[in-house]
């Protein structure tokens, strides 16, 4: 197996292939690998070291260097994180003073002398212009030898590497469960997905692909060999275009489409000419992608195949020389005229659609028979719609105010945020109420038996992954909305990055809100100190990359919310650079250690979205003291350059008041419907492990449960979302 697959299932299964090899005495190695991996947070499981303990010295010290390097990159160890100050969190200097020396360097530096006088002279100074601002002062290793070695405590964090079964079936076993995901992947988990695609193209295969971009990188993989592709609607044949030609399958973004191959020319064109010949109303799909359709149309060259007249049809709608009706028309003609129920019988057709319409049809119908009548077709129609939808629309409506004038979060499939005003006729209540009983019972009546449930209590506030888009990839992340225990006495924010071709600066910042959502403070490069906690210092160019950290005492924190945020002051973007993540770690007061230290990292993501600010989560204090994480994973427009935390502080606490007060379906939620038909329900106390099979949700998988046993974790929690 290459070094590739094996990593994707280290990744995302956290389980590692059962390496192959000749017997030995690989226990003192083993051991050794295991004391490595516990450096940065990782440990091996009983199995999985017995395991090795069989195999030769040579295998084991092979598959270590291979693992370290996974995790390592999972965790973010794989860079030096340096800092600018170089004793941080301690000596760190007052804003002022620090802006002082730096002039004063200036001054005394004959090169850059005049210029910062004549600076000076206009009364106003650019910090960037100061030779000792912005770029580190010392190597890493300077660094490193200010710091003492890092306390070990209870608290760190220990993710298990498990036993995998043979490299084959992990991968094949991978492959699956994205591939027949019932929910949409992250672009990172499109990304792997591809790369499994390609390598298990001629092996087992999922029943059912309901996810239509998952299907397009399916396609692609097939298309490449010469196998059939999977097609059902014009649109499956589109996103496989844009898939062939490396572009966006959700078609979201426009694809430039490539000059492709004869034979994946006449791949297209069969499976267009075949969908449509079996069913000409989809032609009724095209002009939603009109434009796309037409640029396709001039690499396929359809006129040179008259053998597939369907497929020319497509192009002919597409440039207005074949009329058809779109369905959208045809139900926007019947809410013109205030034909609900003709509009809702319609929509039966189309299950899916039918239920993003319910809120428009309820609030529109004027009298009770059109609303009785939306809410029976609702009923019928529930079995057939995708749990995710059924649960999204659940959702919706749990939210759902009565009252009108409130503000509305929106939030696109990109993780781009903003606000609006709530205009919106209010739902009557019966009906809503009535169409929430509807879809939990729906709900229950998809959920399996689960047998004795064993749930970590921490997970119980974690929300139900509707999209993979709601959750960047990385270690420890989940889905946006989810709530999660912050324990420790230090909390320690950390963003890197790595530029591409231009000067690229980034800014970590913290700010702390109290419980109106006004601000108490901030931690920035222009508040380098505070009561709460420190800043490590501004860098301002990354051609080697660079790192930026807030130490925060959260006994000291004033206020009830703390909202890190990146902002990109200047240069690439976040979906530019040639790397950048975010996170934080967690530690004890007594413990010191390094700036950044892998072992004590809880959370680690990869910034990769639009917009020139990115909030990744923000710390909420409850009312029993406690604090807590609440993940957002959301982008901010911002300005074109120079974000500072000072411009968005009014927009960000509007945002996080919007994410903070809506209720968000989480585990407990889905658990609580499951529960009627499970054998038993213990939260788990972390000690003890039944001896029987258990279906286990927790955020970590246990070691020792019985090996029949369902095991469900951030890993693979889409899993909980019914078909």
């Amino acid at each position: 197996m290459g070094q590739t697959l094996e990593s994707l299932v280290v990744r995302h299964a956290h389980r590692l292939p059962a390496p192959a090899g000749p017997a030995g005495e690989g226990d003192a190695a083993a051991r050794q690998f295991d004391a490595v991996l516990m450096s940065v947070g990782f440990k091996l499981s009983a199995d999985l070291l017995k395991h090795l303990s069989g195999l030769s010295e040579g295998t084991v010290v092979d598959t270590a260097v291979r693992t370290l390097a996974t995790v390592r990159e999972m965790v973010g160890d794989h860079v030096r994180h340096n800092v600018y100050f170089v004793d941080f969190p301690a000596n760190v200097p007052d804003t002022f003073d620090f802006w002082m020396r730096c002039i004063a360097e200036a001054l005394a530096d004959d090169g850059s002398r005049a210029g910062t006088l004549d600076r000076l002279r206009t009364g106003v100074l650019d910090l960037l212009t100061l030779p000792s601002y912005g770029n580190y002062r010392h190597t890493y290793a300077e660094m490193l030898a200010h710091h003492d070695e890092l306390i070990a405590a209870a608290g760190d964090r220990m993710t298990v590497l498990h036993l995998g079964d043979d490299p084959d079936s992990e991968v094949t076993a991978l492959y699956l469960a994205l591939a027949g995901s019932s929910t949409p992947l992250s672009e990172d988990g499109l990304g792997d997905l591809r790369v499994l695609a390609g390598h298990c193209v001629h092996g087992p295969q999922p029943e059912a692909i309901p996810v239509r971009e998952n299907r397009a990188v399916v396609n692609q993989a097939r298309v490449s060999v010469g196998t059939e592709p999977m097609l059902d609607t014009v649109t499956d044949v589109l996103r496989l275009a844009c898939a062939l030609s490396g572009g966006d399958v959700s078609l979201q973004e426009p694809t430039r489409f490539r000059a492709l191959s004869r034979r994946m020319r006449r791949a297209l064109l069969a499976g267009l000419d075949t969908v449509v010949a079996a069913a000409p109303a989809k032609l009724a799909d095209v002009p939603a992608h009109r434009e796309a359709w037409k640029r396709l149309g001039e690499r396929l060259h359809p006129h040179e195949y008259p053998r597939w007249p369907y497929a020319a049809d497509v192009f002919a709608v597409a440039r207005g020389e074949k009329p058809v009706r779109s369905f959208d028309s045809r139900v926007e003609e019947l809410l013109g005229t205030n034909d609900v129920i003709g509009a809702a019988e319609l929509l039966k057709s189309a299950p899916g659609r039918l239920f993003r319409s319910l809120d428009h049809l309820l609030r529109t119908a004027s009298a009770d028979g059109e609303r009785e009548a939306v809410v029976c077709a609702v009923e019928e129609v529930a079995p057939k719609v995708s749990g995710r939808v059924v649960l999204s629309v659940l959702e919706h409506f749990h939210n759902r105010a009565e009252d009108t004038g409130e503000r509305r979060v929106f939030v696109n499939r990109l993780g781009r945020a903003w606000i609006a005003s709530d205009d919106r006729p209010r739902v009557p209540a019966a009906e809503r109420k009535r169409v929430v009983a509807a879809l939990e019972a729906e709900v229950r009546r998809r959920l399996p038996a689960p047998g004795h449930l064993l749930i970590d209590p921490d997970v119980l506030d974690v929300a139900l992954p509707l999209s993979g888009k709601a959750t960047s990839s990385g270690l420890g992340v989940l889905p946006r909305g989810s709530v999660s225990p912050v324990r420790g006495e230090l909390l320690r924010f950390f963003v890197y990055w790595r530029q591409r071709r231009h000067r690229t600066d980034y800014d970590l910042s913290a700010l702390m809100l109290d419980a109106d959502y006004k601000t108490v403070s901030w931690l920035s490069y222009t508040s380098l100190t505070e009561l709460e906690g420190e800043h490590s210092g501004d860098i301002t160019d990354a051609p080697d990359g660079a790192s930026e950290f807030i130490n925060l005492r959260l006994g000291a924190v004033r206020g009830t919310f703390i909202v890190p945020q990146v902002n990109i002051f200047s240069g690439e973007g976040f979906d530019e650079v040639a790397e950048s993540f975010f996170g934080f770690m967690l530690r004890e007061a007594e413990q010191q250690g390094r700036p950044f230290e892998p072992r004590t990292v809880r959370m680690k993501s990869e910034l990769r979205g639009p917009g020139k600010v990115a909030l990744p989560l923000a710390i909420l204090r409850g009312s029993d003291g406690r604090w807590r994480a609440k993940w957002l994973h959301l982008y901010l427009k911002g300005m074109p350059t120079a974000n500072r935390v000072e411009g968005n502080q009014v927009s960000v606490a509007r945002l996080l008041r919007g994410i903070v007060e809506r209720d968000q379906l989480t585990v407990r939620y889905l658990t609580g419907l499951t529960a009627d038909g499970a054998t038993g329900m213990t939260l788990w106390d972390g000690r003890t492990i039944p001896d029987e099979p258990v279906t286990y949700i927790g955020l970590e998988r246990p070691d020792g449960l019985h090996p029949e046993s369902r095991i469900i974790t951030p890993e693979n929690l889409r899993d909980l979302v019914p078909d």
